[in-house]
């Protein structure tokens, strides 16, 4: 037993031995990898440092790089007079034939839809300023073996066009008789049908044919012409005389690239719209498939002829002012606020004057910039009339009405006229009308969003919606306080139409192809208030019909089940027929005395 003890103590003395001998050994290893390691780094550090050295050393030696120009193929090194050498003027109808999307034609049933646009906005606005009830003739007819180019023919019975200004207009940019004049008109910038005719040209090679005569008299004129794009200039490519078979009137084919759909934003709603627009116009549509649409007059009274006005004070700029006074013909500041502007009376230019600190019998011409300034600022804190209205030609609420009555078959009508306003010294007026209901058309299983047509100087709009002030205006209204339903955010559900129009001496387009209104907080105020007049009239018609309807559904009850109360009583009472039936007939009053409609 002694000797087993013994061996297990010396067992157990060699295990603890060797596990302390192994630990150190370790540690030792450990050290001696460190160490290695360590002198591994300091070696790599010395000789890092001596390429280094070297490095520095060769960089000193060499000398500094002369830069030089690197050739390249294919490229040419320009030089400041080569550049000077390709500087040239850029004609504007350069411009927006490399830019034609600004004009509206980004594609080409947009395309179709821009040129039948501007060349009825033309012949609208010719019939109306000579006094004339307008009859328009539009004819879109696709060539043959082609679903892509069309010949779009535009015909009316204006007072025509004289033989030196057809080239002009119809084959040069910017040249109108609109532009610097402050009257209602649905051309604007002397750009529209040009632009169509260069986009024909540009897409079909094809020059725009004008038949135009000015008397019964006189033989018509019978023009070929297109636009010299390098120049903005008109080319002459045939001039003779022919016969029409109107006595005055003008007639534009224009041969372009497109593509003809129905539906929504197509030259179909657009023709419909201005139908509904322009009441006292009589509209032929004749379509690329062979459909014929007749829009017939509904007025024979002509609209509001609207008067040419001089620009308001307030709605002058500081460099405007100064420029018009620099090239004054009038001889004493007086004189030219007088004259130069409207409502300004000479008592208020006198104001003016004082104000501002300006002797008001000085030259305009001698004016100096803070003088101008000076001017400008008191103009600001006097207190000047808003300016007249007179060159605003509302549709007018009857007219507004029947125009939709036309389109639109419904249950129910509105329409209101605001009292004109003014931004930045542009006279506007608003107007609108509503259509609601569906006679005679099933309901559907979804009701539709309310559509909103939105037209400007009686020309419908009909791209870029969400960016116009009127759906903005139409959107931001609160529909439910006139019991339609309405989710945050959209417009209201229901079989609504909704028709706005803007009219003013100057629209605020938002761009160069007219198809938003800027979102001016005086504009969109004006046209708020007009559509909750609208909306006032149709919640009470809309209330109204909600009670007839329960109380309809209430008498229906009564009728139902007044039988079976008389043959109850006569069951319980047991009473005769015809005590039951005066029985009847006195509860049937009893209960209607005590329904109101």
């Amino acid at each position: 037993m002694a000797v087993k003890k013994s061996r297990s103590t010396k067992q157990l003395s060699f295990g603890f031995d060797n596990s302390s001998a192994k630990k150190k050994s370790k540690k030792s290893k450990a050290k001696k990898v460190k160490s290695k390691k360590a002198k591994v780094t300091k070696s790599k550090a010395k000789v890092s440092k001596k390429k280094k050295s070297k490095v520095k050393v060769q960089v000193s030696a060499k000398k500094p790089k002369v830069k030089r120009t690197v050739k390249r193929k294919g490229a040419v090194a320009a030089t400041a007079e080569s550049m000077a050498a390709q500087q040239r003027v850029i004609s504007i109808s350069e411009f927006f034939a490399k830019n034609r999307h600004l004009l509206g034609f980004d594609n080409p049933r947009k395309a179709l839809l821009t040129a039948v646009k501007e060349a009825v906005d033309n012949s609208l606005d010719a019939c109306e300023e000579a006094h004339i009830l307008p009859d328009l003739l539009v004819s879109i007819k696709p060539v043959e073996k082609s679903s892509t180019k069309f010949f779009l023919t535009v015909q009316d019975n204006g007072p025509g066009i004289v033989r030196e200004q057809i080239p002009n207009i119809f084959a040069r940019l910017l040249y109108g008789s609109k532009f610097h004049r402050l009257k209602m008109s649905r051309g604007q910038q002397g750009i529209g049908i040009s632009a169509a005719g260069m986009y024909g040209l540009l897409t079909t090679g094809e020059p725009v044919q004008i038949i135009s005569r000015i008397s019964a008299k006189k033989k018509a004129l019978h023009y070929h012409v297109q636009i010299d794009t390098s120049k903005n200039k008109p080319e002459i490519i045939l001039d003779e005389e022919c016969d029409f078979d109107l006595r005055t009137g003008t007639r534009v084919t224009i041969t372009l690239k497109g593509k003809y759909l129905r539906g929504r934003q197509s030259v179909d709603e657009y023709i419909s719209q201005t139908a509904m627009a322009n009441p006292h116009a009589s509209i032929i549509y004749e379509a690329p498939d062979g459909n014929r649409y007749e829009y017939k007059r509904q007025s024979k009274q002509l609209p509001f002829m609207p008067k040419e006005i001089k620009p308001h004070p307030y709605g002058v700029e500081l460099g405007l002012l100064f420029k018009m006074a620099q090239d004054s013909s009038f001889k004493q500041l007086s004189a030219f606020l007088k004259n130069e502007f409207s409502r300004v009376s000479p008592r208020v230019a006198q104001q003016i004057c004082e104000t501002a600190k300006l002797r008001s019998t000085m030259r305009p011409t001698r004016m100096v910039l803070k003088d101008a300034e000076k001017l400008h600022d008191a103009i600001n804190e006097t207190k000047i009339m808003a300016p007249s209205t007179d060159c605003i030609g509302p549709i007018g609420t009857k007219q507004l009405e029947s125009g939709l009555r036309n389109v639109v078959d419904a249950d129910f009508y509105a329409a209101c006229s605001r009292n004109p306003s003014v931004y930045r010294g542009n006279p506007f007026l608003v107007e609108a009308a509503l259509a609601y209901g569906s006679k005679g058309a099933a309901a559907p299983d979804k009701e539709p969003a309310m559509r909103v047509i939105r037209i400007a100087n009686r020309v419908p709009l009909l791209y870029q919606q969400s960016a116009c002030a009127i759906y903005k205006s139409a959107l931001d209204i609160n529909w439910r306080n006139y019991a339609l339903s309405q989710s945050r955010g959209a417009l209201p559900t229901g079989p609504v139409t909704l028709m706005i129009h803007f009219a003013s001496v100057w629209v605020p387009f938002t761009s160069e192809s007219k198809e938003a209104i800027a979102h001016y907080p005086e504009i969109i105020k004006e046209i708020q208030l007009a559509v909750q007049e609208c909306g006032r009239k149709l919640g009470i018609y809309l209330r109204k019909k909600k009670r007839i309807q329960q109380e309809m559904g209430k008498r229906k009850y009564i009728q139902t089940y007044l039988p079976y109360i008389g043959e109850a009583l006569q069951e319980i009472l047991s009473l005769k027929k015809k005590q039951v039936d005066t029985v009847l007939v006195k509860l049937e009053k009893i209960l209607e005395k005590t329904r109101k409609v």
